[in-house]
């Protein structure tokens, strides 16, 4: 019996991404293709999205065609495939502020918004940062961070300072302090409602880019490799994927990375006619599956 019925809908995807940057240290271990994807949830009452991804226009679409990205559809087309308006959203947990995540939150009129006090903060503060430290606000849209202040101003951004239970009933959020961003999060499900769940979820943000870092190359010889993209440290990335791992009796599938393309080769998933994947990760009693 799940609580919450969960999918992942791709919207876009970088089809060469160089694995290098998905997993730090093989240089020449080639590319993959890097599903850019946001979480829908319904139950409780609430139809809620993990991340929102980007709005492909402005500063956004230059960010998106400088990393390759190609196939975008709007959040209106793609929540259409589950049966979901933008408009009925209500609540949203935005991982970390990068383009891809936090893009759209404008595209929400209706929602809450969760996010944590440090990734704000500290977006705040590097954007005042002379441009030798760009590397810093790289993969931001200042515009989104702008977004961000209004819907705090309008009492619809809530700002999440650390680890916290029950955001929503059976939903967790956790910090990361400095790692993949100042303050990236990820996102616990306990799908059967219980403290200690048999059944639970965790959505990674971009903490993890594949399964890969969970786990390594080698199935012989398992070990953890942080991504290669982080203000942070990868000393964090390492901790706070043990800690994600641990969390979940250490199978790994219960880990969500939200760029992971064989996802729709793990889990019940079909196609769009738009070629974008929908992946369904669990179903809510009396729910309909969006696969089948």
């Amino acid at each position: 019996m799940s609580d919450y019925s969960i999918w992942v809908l791709e919207y876009a995807a970088v089809e060469k991404f160089p694995f290098s940057v998905m997993m730090y240290g093989p240089q020449h271990q080639g590319i993959r293709k890097l599903p850019y994807a946001y979480a829908l949830l319904k139950g409780k009452g609430e139809t809620i999205l993990i991340d929102t991804g980007y709005d492909h226009v402005n500063f956004g679409k230059t960010l998106a065609e400088a990393y390759g990205v190609s196939n975008y559809h709007g959040p209106r087309e793609v929540l259409a495939e589950c049966g979901v308006a933008p408009e009925d959203i209500t609540k949203v947990f935005v991982t970390h502020a990068h383009f891809d995540h936090m893009g759209a939150i404008d595209h929400f009129p209706n929602a809450t918004f969760y996010l944590q006090k440090r990734e704000l903060d500290k977006w705040v503060w590097a954007l005042t940062l002379g441009s030798e430290y760009r590397f810093l606000v790289g993969g931001g849209d200042p515009a989104d961070i702008v977004k961000a202040v209004d819907a705090a101003r309008e009492g619809r951004m809530e700002l999440i300072d650390g680890d916290r239970e029950d955001v929503l009933p059976g939903i967790d959020v956790n910090l990361a302090e400095d790692t993949h961003t100042y303050g990236s999060m990820y996102v616990t499900i306990r799908n059967d409602g219980a403290r200690d769940s048999a059944d639970k979820w965790i959505f990674a943000g971009d903490l993890i880019y594949t399964y890969d870092n969970l786990t390594g190359l080698d199935p012989e010889d398992p070990q953890i490799v942080p991504i290669g993209l982080a203000v942070g440290s990868q000393h964090n990335l390492i901790f706070s994927s043990a800690e994600m791992l641990k969390s979940v009796g250490g199978e790994a599938r219960r880990v969500i990375p939200i760029h992971e393309d064989r996802l729709h080769t793990m889990f019940p998933s079909r196609k769009t006619d738009a070629g974008l994947q929908v992946v369904e990760i669990a179903l809510a009693d009396g729910e309909t599956s969006r696969v089948s």
